[in-house]
């Protein structure tokens, strides 16, 4: 029986087997020998008693498929039955052994970039293109009363409007008294105090109320769209809508993306609503600014401040509804692509949503507005 216990010694370059490499003690070679990565020239199997795919497969996990098929040929001791057992064992699972990699170098570096410049780009490409597909069918749809998805529109603008509008406000009175805190620290330095309310208005006006708001809902609508439509593919539910003649685009596609581009702009006024409450209770409590004094400050605001923010946000919400749904399109059938295109989707949604604020900011202030 003492014969039979399966070893592996290594000596210099070369590997001893001995015993029974079988699935009887795969358990115990496995926990053994999980951690040993041995690089070898020879193989000598002697006093192999007895071998089977567990085995096998066990002895090309440790040695490698590609190693083993280059040691099967100069190995001692091995009957031609089990170096054929091995060598189809080996061929088996190479196709599921990931290529060696060379070392990496600034080659690698910058063609690795190029890729991602590449794939950024096809990206930007396919983008365009689902949107100029959505408007179409939307400009199709228009036209034809009973192609409307009115219950499906309505479900969409209360789930992604009604139920975001606590977080939405929260959110956005907490940062307006943060902006009113740290406006009043800096400012008080040079005795303008009084000047941290129009701090608060313009920021929240122009910038803040829209942005916030966008950011929040690509975190939470995005990603919803793109995990309900990706669910959706691989259930294949998706392929049963067009056999029955339905199109994807008209029936999931714009319902989302009509009712983000309605709610956005009724979310970024509520949070600029939000962000003034908390300026003024940062002014009452901590400044000595009455509410009387803080409206009447706030009304001296030219309206155009509030026309700039309100008008970003249907572009950042048809940007954000399509990277959402697009993303859900573009899963390939697995739970794993699901949570990748998901987190994908949040990623460009934030991205495209600075990056657009950032040159609408600096558009605006070449123009003088």
């Amino acid at each position: 029986m003492e014969n039979n216990v399966p070893t592996l010694t290594i000596k210099a370059d070369s590997a001893q087997l001995q015993g029974a490499w079988t699935l009887e003690h795969y358990a115990q070679l496995k926990r053994r020998l999980g951690a040993v990565k041995p690089a070898l020239r020879r193989l000598e199997a002697s006093q192999l008693s007895e071998l089977d795919t567990a085995g096998a497969a066990l002895l090309v996990e440790l040695l490698g498929a590609r190693a083993l098929c280059q040691l099967l040929p100069n190995a001692t001791g091995l009957s031609v039955e089990r170096q054929a057992l091995l060598l189809a064992v080996a061929e088996a699972m190479s196709d599921h052994e990931p290529p060696a990699q060379p070392p990496s170098s600034w080659s690698d570096s910058l063609a690795a970039l190029g890729e991602q410049m590449l794939s950024g780009w096809r990206q930007f490409v396919l983008l365009l293109g689902f949107l100029g597909l959505t408007l179409s069918t939307l400009a199709g749809t228009v036209w034809v009363p009973s192609r409307w998805r009115v219950t499906a529109l309505v479900a969409q603008i209360h789930q992604c409007g009604l139920n975001a509008v606590p977080i939405v406000a929260l959110l956005t009175f907490l940062v307006g008294a943060v902006v009113a805190f740290l406006g009043a620290t800096v400012l008080a330095n040079f005795g303008a105090t009084i000047y941290t309310v129009d701090l608060v208005a313009y920021s929240f006006l122009r910038e803040f109320g829209v942005l916030l708001t966008a950011i929040l809902l690509a975190g939470r609508t995005a990603s919803a769209f793109t995990a309900q439509l990706g669910s959706m593919k691989v259930n294949e539910e998706l392929d049963a809508l067009r056999t029955q003649g339905l199109d994807p685009i008209t029936l999931l596609v714009l319902p989302r993306m009509l009712a983000l581009v309605i709610v956005l702009p009724l979310l970024t006024f509520i949070a600029i609503l939000s962000g003034f409450l908390g300026g003024a209770m940062v002014a009452l409590l901590s400044l000595d600014i009455s509410l009387t004094q803080y409206l009447s400050i706030v009304q001296q605001v030219p309206i155009r401040h509030l026309w700039i923010g309100l008008g970003k946000a249907p572009v950042f919400a048809l940007l954000i509804a399509l990277i959402g749904c697009l993303e859900g399109f573009k899963v390939e059938g697995s739970a794993q692509s699901v949570g990748q295109h998901t987190t994908s989707s949040v990623v460009q949604s934030i991205f495209v949503v600075i990056l657009l604020d950032a040159i609408a900011a600096l558009f605006l202030m070449e123009m003088g507005w």
